[in-house]
Formats: structure tokens, sequence, C-alpha cells
């Protein structure tokens, strides 16, 4: 008998693990509106573990900060101790934005650690001007800029957002004549989040739950559809455009994680079905490993390559509606997307290599852009239609600015005669160490900081603030490796690896330190900015006075 009660119990747990792992639900989204253009959840648990608010409080802008003599007593209880709002922020916080015909709002929600120090928490807050009511068990604070609702277990705070038409088209175009804002009671917002059914909510989102079962200190959701750009100013210009298409299903979803020495994020993008063929029809392969060991230099500042199927241009541009428009503006310069289809095999890359500074402190660079050779009579269409576009930089009167050279595999285009010769001319057989990660990718792109912060170094000597940013700035930040272009249930998948010097510490540590740091020289160099500027305008006056 006891036997199988320990083979029941084992089963049972094997079973609850299968069924957890397969549920299209999540418990995160499960109070945020399917609409959501964008949400942000936060791992209480895992962030709070990582960096302690008690190693937030020996930074030195924590200190700086606690002993302004303007910080209220409030403030600096919730410096003390986040929680003395009431709320537990060692669990889940969810930030999100909604936009409706009022323009949108945006949320905060969580869990509540103590109802009552809550209350107070937004009485205090907001100075005994609240107006506080309750509904349906549920407590409300209302204030011309925030509304505050919670139970004994959660709590939402509302805030508007300025999305509408109106306010984005006076924003771009001061002529647009006043129009009155629309005034939201955010209450029954509130309310609404509570009360909201699961059927209607990114609970109920299989994309959202795929997104909340990975491992992550951040999530982050972005729902482009709701983003669309048919709706921003300007854009009226594009409606021959089906960029519906473009908008239609596409979500954006992504995880941050803090290691030690390093910032990893992954990013999965989704499309509707048909931009959803195409990206699985014409994604590329490999990155060719050729173009990127001909590179003539070993110190690499940047560098962007991508393999792709040019045949998928025309399905593109089909989709979109545009294909006629583009036989247009090509034909003008002597080619046609055909032409362009032909010309390319497939292969780009930039390069920003050998930073350095010339005698009077001017910085000067290598770039390099290189495409692997399709058809090479359609390149050479592009090559003079090249030549004519940007006209004097190959011929002009103090000789070239850029110059080319291409052979049967590659056209090579750069800054530097020597270096897009070599690049064409010879094989080469030049190793990277971050090549090995983007090497199996359809994309990958790589930022030395190092070398970059190195090679303008002496800018930083002008003054002793600059130099300690530039240090601090020296001792943080090593390189980035991105790379991405795989195709993994539905959805097109990149990832962003930043390492940083200290590969031994935390990089969320890291980070509070770097920027504390950063803060406080900020400081510094604000006050000699207000000194030196007061004693300018002393000058200034005198000389006036004897005028």
């Amino acid at each position: 008998m006891r036997s199988n009660s320990k083979y029941l119990l084992l089963f049972s747990a094997v079973a609850l693990l299968f069924f957890s792992s397969c549920s299209k639900s999540n418990k995160e989204g499960r109070y945020i509106p399917s609409t959501a253009a964008f949400v942000v959840h936060l791992n209480g648990q895992s962030l709070n573990t990582k960096l302690p608010w008690e190693e937030i409080k020996k930074s030195e802008l924590f200190k700086e900060a606690y002993s302004d003599s303007n910080a209220t007593s409030l403030a600096k209880s919730v410096l003390d101790n986040p929680e003395n709002t009431g709320i537990d922020v060692k669990k889940d916080i969810l930030i999100f934005m909604v936009k409706d015909s009022a323009g949108g709002y945006i949320a905060v929600e969580g869990s509540l650690k103590d109802e009552a120090v809550f209350k107070q928490f937004n009485k205090e807050a907001s100075k005994n001007t609240s107006v506080e009511s309750e509904k349906g068990g549920i407590r409300f604070s209302n204030t011309p800029d925030m509304t505050a609702a919670w139970n004994k277990e959660k709590f939402v705070l509302v805030m508007d957002a300025d999305m509408n038409k109106n306010s984005m088209r006076r924003y771009y175009d001061s002529s647009v004549a006043d129009v009155p804002e629309i005034k939201r009671d955010r209450v029954p917002v509130a309310e609404e989040l509570f009360n909201l059914k699961e059927g209607n909510s990114l609970g109920k989102d299989e994309k959202f739950t795929d997104l909340m079962k990975e491992t992550a200190d951040i999530h982050f959701w972005l729902n482009l559809e709701s983003l669309s750009a048919s709706e921003m100013p300007g854009m009226a210009a594009l409606s021959m455009i089906n960029l519906k298409k473009l908008y239609e299903g596409s979500r954006v979803t992504g995880t941050v994680n803090f290691e030690n020495g390093k910032i990893n994020a992954d990013f999965r993008s989704y499309s509707g079905k048909e931009m959803t063929d195409l990206v699985k029809k014409y994604s590329g392969d490999k990155i060719n490993a050729d173009m990127i060991k001909r590179i003539p230099s070993k110190d690499i500042a940047a560098l962007f390559a991508l393999n792709f199927k040019p045949e998928g241009i025309r399905e593109y541009l089909k989709l979109l509606g545009v294909e006629g428009f583009a036989n247009m503006g090509t034909g003008m310069l002597g080619f046609n997307v055909d032409d362009f289809i032909k010309a390319n095999k497939g292969d780009i890359l930039l390069t920003i290599s050998d930073i350095a500074t010339d005698s009077i402190g001017k910085p000067e660079f290598s770039a390099l852009f290189s495409a692997s050779v399709g058809d090479k009579p359609s390149f050479n269409k592009l090559v003079e239609a090249g030549k004519k576009f940007i006209k004097g930089k190959f011929d002009g009167e103090n000789g070239p600015s850029v110059f080319y050279n291409m052979n049967d595999q590659y056209f090579a285009i750069g800054n530097k005669q020597q270096q897009v010769d070599t690049y064409i001319t010879t094989a080469g057989n030049s190793k990277f160490d971050f090549f090995d990660k983007i090497s199996g990718s359809a994309g990958g792109a790589y930022i030395n900081f190092q070398y970059i912060l190195k090679a303008f170094g002496n800018d930083a000597k002008k003054d002793s603030i600059s130099f300690a940013m530039h240090d601090a700035s020296l001792k943080m930040w090593d390189n980035m490796i991105a790379w991405g272009g795989g195709f993994k249930s539905g959805a097109s998948t990149q990832h962003v690896e930043i390492n940083l010097v200290d590969k031994s510490t935390n990089s969320l540590r890291q980070l509070n330190n770097y920027l504390s740091t950063l803060g406080m020289l900020k400081k510094k160099q604000d006050e000699q900015f207000r000194y030196h500027a007061t004693e300018e305008d002393f000058m200034f006056d005198s000389s006036a006075v004897r005028r």
C-alpha cells in the first residue's frame, strides 16, 4: 500500500509538471488587457536577489539623495525600505500601456504586503488631496495625476498617456489648431482592470504565455499592431502602401537576464500569416565566412553582417503593393528590381575599423561596405547608378573621397582605397574571437566598446570630470555581440550579449555602481557649470557698467 502511494505521488508530480508546462494560459497577464501596446514584467524575487536594496543603499548617489535637505520624511521612509509603501517588491511588478479613444493610459500592477500601509502611503503622497471611495471591496484614491486602486492582495496605479491623434499631431506639427484634450475618468479604468475577464486578458494569449515560460529578470511585450504606424502623423502620404500587412499580427517579445559579467537579451518577432510565410521561405542561411576573413584590419570597432535570399525582396514588395513604384524609382537610375535581385547573391558586410585621431584631434576611421556579386552585368548597373546618386564622391576636385573595387565574387566600397583594394584582391585569413558566436546565424553584429573608448580617450582628458566618466566607462563596458535570423515556434529569433570588463560580478550590481558613479560626476559637472556661468555673467555685467 505504501509503495502504491509513492508511485501515485510521483505520477501526480509528473502530471502536474507536464500540464503546467503545456498550459496555454499564464497568471502574469491575467489582469492585463489583451490590447496592451507594451508590457514590462519585473521579476521582483530575482531582481532583489541579484541586487538587494541594502546594496543600493551603499552607493554614493543614494547617500547623496538621502542626505538632501529637500527630501521629505515620506521620501526618506521609501529610501530606507521600498516596502514602507506597503508594496511587496519581492513579487512581480507589471507595467503596461493601453491605447484607447481617449489617447491611452499607463498602469502599474503588483502585490501588497500591507494594505493599511499602502493606504496611508497614498494619503501622505497626495498630501491629503486625494478623493477616496470604495466599490465592491476595492478602494480608490483619485488625484488629478493618478488613480490608485487596491484590495487586500493587490494594487493598480493608473495614469494618463497622451497618445491620441490630435496630441500627436500637435507634437509633430505646431501649426495644427489646438484641440481640447479628452478627459478620462480613471476610476472606472482601474475598476475594469480589477474585474477584467480572463478571455479579454493576456492571460489567455499563447504568445504571452510562451514569453512568461522563459526564465528572466525582465520580460517585455510589444504589440506593434496596436501601435500601428498608420495612425502616426504624416503617414497619409503612404496610404498606397499596404502597411497593414507589416503590422497585422506583429508582436515582439523579449527577456533580459543579468548574469555575472554580462547582460543577455533574447527576442522573438512574430508576424501575420502572409509575412510569416515570407520570412520562413526567404530567411537567410549563414553569414559568409570568407567575407569576414577578408577584412584587412584586426582593429574592428563595429561590424554588421547579413545573409538573405534576394528573391524575397520581390515578394515583400508585392505584399506591400509597391512593386510598380519600386520599378519606377529604380528605372530612373538605370536599373529595375529584377536587376537588383539578380545582382545580389545575398551577402552584406559593413565594418568600421582603425579609429584614430589626427594632429588636431579630429577622429579618423576606415569604413568598408561589401556585397557578394550574383550576376556581374546586373551589378555593374547598380554601380553606375550609385555613381550618379553620389556624384562627385568618386571624381571630386580634390580627388575621390569614396573608393570601390570588385571582382567576380565581391563588390567593396569604402573611404580608404588601400583597404578596399586589399579586401578585393587578397583572400585573407583574419580571425576574430566573436565570429564563432555569429557564424551559424543569418545575421550578426559586433561592437567593441573597449577599442572605441580607448580610441577617443584623448578627448576625455580635457577636464578631470570627463576623464573620470570616461575611465568609469572603460572599466565597465567590454563589447556587444548579437546574432539571429533563426525561425522557431512561429517567430524569428535574435540574441544580444553585452559583455562587461568584470566577469565575476553580477551585471546588475555593476550597473548600479556605474550609474551611481556617473550620477555623482554629472552632479559635480553641473555644479561647476553653474559656478562658471555665474562668474561669466558677473564679468559681463561689470563691463556693461564700465561702458
